[in-house]
């Protein structure tokens, strides 16, 4: 990113339609028509892994497949794999939040039935396209696409709670379960070709309109995923695959006690092996679906925090070395210059900086840290360096309006000396878009929510608190023309045309 842009931030679970939750259907089209409109150049996204437990998309089954509740029913609808009258009980899902198992529920339901017409009806170019699909991305498809329904079989359980024989992949135990679930692992190769294929159209419609896509990469897995099952040698595991240390980070800005996630940790000795070769896998395959990369967490690269498995909380933790510049020595010599963005934020020291600084990538910015100790705080505008990207807050963050309403009396008194006139609960979306605008960063990136001022219930994800997140929906209405023109002007202003 060498020249001067905006863009907004946006999960696709947010946008508008009348199934339940956000998908690749026309709400997202019209999504980039806005984006083009308002002269945004970036459209940024959560992880698009499939979610499990507290839905979350940093905590996906796995890190390469995409989320089959993504999938636009109305697209399967209109190329005849599904029946028209199946999309017209739509069964008064809410507008402006994902009922996540009412919306899994329904659409699985429909996914199934495209499953089953395309088996009996594609046309042999189709089939050819899904075997070819099915052959290129086989690294990771053939394990996932066992995993879900062995999951399913198993009552939900993570894969350590299944049958023996099977938690421990033993070969026979393994594919005797296939022979008897083809059908099964056939319908989990189908959801993500069908994924794939949409993104992709999607991507194509963006690019077209000169919109470039920044995705996400969460630095760890979940446990609980297709990747620690099927290639658990990578994984600080015990002999009976229970994890020994799990990642987390200290206690910072968002936890007094710090943050347990509980994703086990990497044998970056036995990556460092093999050329890290299950990193280049990821990065490539994410980045055939976007543009841009931001790996969160990206501090961990250089040490983590490895907390116990046993200890309830991450206080008592420590931090251990990892691997540090070999690794993104080893993906550039692979696949040449990357275009990964740093999530730099929390426990931040020289030597992170000194590693995201030689592997050349653009550290964050968020100006809601700016207001706090003093006139020397590094997220204040006129400290950033070109090569960051400013946003105004988050997912993890409170909205702007909701924000404004938090901090206290001395913190509003920084910002509007700093902004120069009264700031209310009113204007400071506005206030805030302008000032990450104005700045010196290349790259500027504003959530939705505050391009559209909406208050604390818009939040998208409260840190450490695994239930009601990722819910957040907007309505068809509030994406309109005028909000488009106006934030076209602000970026006109400010140049990142």
């Amino acid at each position: 990113m060498t020249q001067r842009a905006s863009g907004i931030l946006v999960h696709p679970t947010s946008f508008p339609g009348k199934f339940g939750i956000g998908d690749l259907g026309s709400g997202a089209y019209r999504f980039m028509d806005f984006l083009a409109r308002a002269k945004q150049s970036l459209w940024q996204i959560l992880p698009i892994v499939p979610t499990s437990y507290g839905d979350s998309p940093y905590s996906g089954l796995s890190a390469f497949a995409g989320n089959p509740l993504l999938i636009s029913v109305e697209i399967l609808e209109k190329e005849g794999y599904i029946a028209a009258k199946s999309l017209e009980d739509t069964r008064d899902f809410p507008e402006d939040y994902v009922d996540y198992p009412r919306a899994r529920a329904w659409k699985m339901e429909l996914l199934e039935e495209a499953f089953a017409n395309f088996s009996k009806h594609a046309k042999p170019q189709e089939k050819q396209d899904f075997e070819s699909f099915c052959k290129l991305h086989q690294e990771w498809l053939e394990d996932f696409a066992c995993y879900v329904p062995l999951k399913a079989e198993h009552h939900d359980q993570p894969w350590n709670a299944w049958t023996t024989a099977l938690s421990l992949r033993e070969p026979a135990a393994l594919n005797k379960w296939k022979t008897k679930n083809e059908a099964k692992i056939e319908f989990q190769k189908f959801l993500q070709y069908q994924f794939f294929r949409q993104w992709k159209n999607l991507k194509t419609y963006a690019n077209e309109r000169g919109i470039r896509i920044i995705g996400d990469i969460p630095i760890f897995v979940a446990y609980d995923s297709a990747d620690v099952w099927a290639k658990s040698n990578l994984f600080t595991l015990d002999s009976k695959g229970n994890s020994t240390v799990v990642a987390g980070v200290p206690p910072d800005y968002f936890s007094s006690t710090g943050q347990r996630w509980g994703n086990p940790l990497y044998r970056w000795d036995v990556m460092e092996k093999n050329g890290y070769q299950w990193w280049k896998d990821r990065i490539k395959c994410l980045l055939d679906l976007v543009d841009i990369i931001r790996i969160d967490h990206f501090r961990g690269f250089e040490a983590f925090w490895e907390i116990p498995a046993t200890e309830p909380t991450a206080m008592n933790g420590k931090w251990v070395k990892g691997p540090g510049i070999r690794l993104f020595d080893a993906l550039k010599n692979s696949m040449g210059k990357l275009p990964i963005i740093a999530e730099d934020l929390g426990v931040i020291t020289p030597e992170v900086e000194a590693l995201r600084d030689e592997s050349g990538f653009p550290g964050m910015k968020i100006l809601h840290f700016a207001f706090f100790n003093g006139k020397n705080n590094p997220y204040l505008p006129f400290q950033y360096d070109k090569n960051t990207v400013v946003y105004t807050g988050t997912h993890d963050n409170n909205t702007t309006r909701g924000w404004f309403r938090e901090i206290g009396d001395e913190d509003r008194q920084r910002l509007n000396q700093y902004a120069g006139y009264e700031i209310n609960e009113y204007n400071v979306c506005e206030a805030l878009i302008r000032m990450a605008s104005a700045s010196t960063s290349l790259t500027a990136i504003i959530p939705l929510q505050d391009v559209m001022n909406l208050g604390e219930q818009a939040r998208m994800n409260y840190p450490g608190k695994a239930e009601g997140n990722w819910k957040w929906r907007y309505c068809d209405d509030m994406l309109t023309d005028s909000l488009a023109d106006w934030l076209a002007h602000i970026t006109d202003i400010y140049q990142r045309g």
